[in-house]
């Protein structure tokens, strides 16, 4: 007989790591789920949470109680039910004593407890003390009740309690959130006295829609007054499907000339929007606000001063802006996923969220109405052996004198239960004869009385919808309390176009031969006598306004743009082009145009092809430019040259050799981009050594200056009529002494 060979056990489990790895993955995943992240829906508490309310019950520190260190709280906390970080047990009962962070806090702090400017600026545990609110006791009222399942803590020594028997939703009074493995939630706060009247709409009327339920429960409410100005049909999609996002303004009023913000959104800070409005400032985007000031103290803790340079000033104009481009309107997202009474998480809507808690509180009062009743139950039957100890009292006296076993003696003679006589042989001789029928039997009335009420109550779904309602209404009377975040209709905010908010000021833009740029204000600038870094020089200068935009040429015919009033100031030498664009290596910046977008301009290169363009055509935000002008090989960019009107202006064009062209400008085409047609003629014979040296648009009534040298010629336009030749024509060639022509100006 073959004898059966058992594997050896080596003291531990082989598996595959993937099998491991994902078991485990998903170990954690639905303990972060469950045991962490995501509420439960009955007492709307996470773990933690539920703990320290627990243990500060526990500690006897209810509202009227005097408060003790939060370090004693955390202790108990960490030692007995959470084995966490004691800073993280801190944090969050800090957080349900902020009343800027908790609709209803549900802890009373005493001490530092951080600020709405910085929420995590609270003191250390040791220096801070707290307490349970009243509110607390819609948590804990009924916790000694049957109310609630216990577990065993996490070592097993002592019990706490799954879920507390919650009177009111809080999950939807004071919101959650929370980021989970996969999923998340975000649950906004809401008005009391809201739920609590849609609640019992819902048990009048189980068929209520989500659109009947609206009309109780208007909107979040956070712990702030600003504005909350999302549609209302917004709201009723978010409340019907359980996401959303949900937008809150700042409010302001007006003070003489000055604005004064006096509410900012849930959780937003004073100083964060203060730093976005200045960092606005210091870029020059607010040129109508002269200074803000934090004015917040402990009587306004929002106050916030915006002083205008102007009483002239558009203020809802300027809030306009400010909303668009700082915290001072926010929008919030919202995701009701919560852990509902299957244990699972769920994405639910308003009416799943209310019925599914009136489930769990209907539950909850009949669980307490049970224990109510088994303890009025036991009490009668009690009171019925006691009655019969008092009625045979001398009987009794002598059994328990005589008799070795006076239970069994008791409970024989008598007919009583091991209970009944268990209660007589406790209580004190002096007792039984103190007492005395008629208290004994008024006491059987009365609980006999409360045990009809609850056996009724317990047996009619009606009666006991309305307990709870009633209790419900009982709660929202001594905790209920008005709306904080009024529901306005707004208009979207909109921020004030740069160049809006930018004054119309003359500049000069200089640019120099290495690429530096720099903006002068006025018109009467003398480019050439500006300081320039060592080995630099002027390379060109353009005339435009600070509202304007400056575009630039690079040696490929590639345009950048820019707003004339970011660039830096001409008491400085500038900053490089490089620094705001990326041209392809080896190219260099040669020219550079202002104008409004419907300016024109004439593109030309060296070679003598050219077209108009309009301005608009420059710009663009691309750091890396776009394709403005095609170049053929050796052709280099010229001077963008104003052309005023394209149906009377004369084109310009000179060559190195002497030979001017004027043409009209109708001649060549209007084009967005490429090579144009030809101006003026240079045959390929001396493309090497001859160019177009300028391009230039001259209008009726303006002067042309040639200029050669120190000596400059000036020609009217009536004199132009000299040089007027077919488009791509050789021109004719200037007077002697003048054929060395350096540049053209119009004046």
């Amino acid at each position: 007989m073959t004898e059966l060979v058992r594997p050896a056990f080596h003291g531990f489990e082989q598996q595959p790591l993937r099998e491991y790895a994902e078991r485990a993955y998903l170990d954690y995943s639905m303990y972060v789920v469950l045991d962490r992240a995501l509420p439960f829906i009955g007492d709307g508490l996470k773990p933690v949470q539920r703990r320290i309310i627990y243990a500060m019950s526990e500690l006897g520190l209810g509202a009227t109680a005097k408060p003790k260190k939060s370090a004693r709280t955390v202790g108990d906390v960490i030692g007995k039910y959470h084995p966490h970080g004691d800073s993280a047990c801190y944090e969050a009962l800090v957080l349900m004593a902020q009343p800027f962070s908790y609709r209803y806090p549900l802890i009373d702090g005493q001490g530092n407890f951080g600020s709405s400017d910085d929420p995590k600026s609270f003191a250390a545990m040791r220096y801070t003390e707290s307490k349970l609110t009243p509110i607390a006791e819609v948590l804990l009222g009924e916790l000694g009740q049957g109310t609630t399942d216990w577990t065993p803590n996490f070592d097993g020594t002592l019990e706490e309690p799954s879920w507390l028997p919650a009177r009111l939703p809080h999950l939807l009074l004071n919101g959650t959130t929370g980021i989970a493995v996969g999923m998340a939630t975000d649950v906004p706060p809401h008005n009391l006295n809201e739920i609590v009247s849609a609640l019992v709409r819902l048990i009048d009327d189980p068929d209520a829609t989500v659109a009947d339920l609206c009309e109780h429960v208007k909107g979040p409410d956070y712990p702030t007054t600003a504005e909350i100005i999302t549609p209302a049909s917004d709201l009723r999609q978010l409340y019907e499907t359980g996401n959303g996002s949900v937008r809150a303004r700042a409010t302001f009023r007006k003070e003489a000339s000055n604005i004064v913000i006096t509410a900012l959104p849930h959780q937003v800070s004073p100083s964060k929007v203060i730093e976005q409005i200045a960092q606005q400032m210091r870029a020059k985007k607010l040129p109508w606000l002269e200074d803000i000031r934090d004015e917040s103290d402990h009587a306004n803790p929002v106050r916030v001063v915006l002083i205008p340079r102007s009483s002239r000033v558009d203020a809802e104009q300027l809030m306009g802006h400010l909303f668009a481009t700082t915290d001072l309107e926010k929008s919030y997202r919202v995701n009701l996923n919560v852990i509902g009474l299957d244990g699972r998480p769920q994405v639910k809507n308003l009416r799943q969220l209310l019925s599914e808690w009136l489930r769990f509180r209907q539950d909850t009062v009949t669980r307490r109405l049970n224990h109510r009743l088994q303890k009025v139950e036991r009490r009668l039957h009690l009171l019925e052996g006691l009655l019969v100890a008092f009625l045979n009292l001398d009987e009794v006296i002598r059994i328990i004198r005589t008799e070795d076993e006076p239970k069994a003696a008791l409970i024989a003679r008598f007919g009583l239960s091991e209970d009944q006589a268990e209660y007589i042989l406790e209580t004190k001789l002096k007792q039984l004869a103190r007492l005395e029928e008629m208290k004994i039997r008024g006491e059987q009335d009365e609980l006999a009385a409360e045990r009809e009420k609850i056996l009724a109550i317990l047996g009619s779904a009606a009666k006991l919808k309305k307990r709870v309602k009633d209790e419900l209404l009982a709660d929202a009377k001594k905790f209920g309390d008005e709306r904080r975040s009024p529901l306005v209709q707004r208009g979207a905010a909109q921020a004030i176009d740069e160049t809006e908010l930018v004054a119309s000021e003359p500049v000069t833009v200089v640019l120099s031969e290495k690429g530096w740029v720099r903006a002068a204000k006025g018109h009467e600038v003398d480019a050439a006598g500006l300081s320039y870094r060592d080995g630099d020089r002027l390379l060109a200068a353009v005339r435009g306004r600070s509202t304007q935009q400056v575009a630039f040429l690079d040696s490929s015919g590639r345009a950048y743009s820019t707003p004339a009033h970011t660039l830096p100031s001409a008491r400085g030498n500038g900053e490089p082009l490089t620094g705001r664009f990326s041209p392809a290596a080896g190219s260099s910046f040669l020219t550079l145009a202002s104008g409004d977008n419907d300016a024109r301009f004439v593109l030309a290169s060296s070679h003598g092809y050219g077209f108009v363009t309009r301005f608009e055509n420059l710009t663009g935000r691309n750091k890396a430019g776009k394709a403005m002008l095609n170049l053929s090989p050796g052709a280099a960019v010229l001077q963008p040259a104003t052309v005023a009107d394209p149906q009377a202006d004369r084109i310009v064009a000179v060559t190195s050799a002497g030979n001017m062209l004027a043409i009209p400008a109708s001649e060549l085409p209007e084009l967005d981009k490429g090579k144009g047609n030809k101006i003026i003629e240079i045959p390929k014979a001396k493309l090497a050594t001859e160019r177009v040296v300028a391009v230039v648009a001259v209008s009726p009534g303006a002067t042309l200056q040639i200029r050669s040298g120190q000596r400059t010629m000036s020609l009217s336009f009536k004199e132009l009529d000299a040089y007027v030749g077919p488009r791509a024509s050789r021109g004719h060639l200037l007077p002697r002494g003048w054929q060395k022509v350096e540049g053209l100006d119009v004046q």
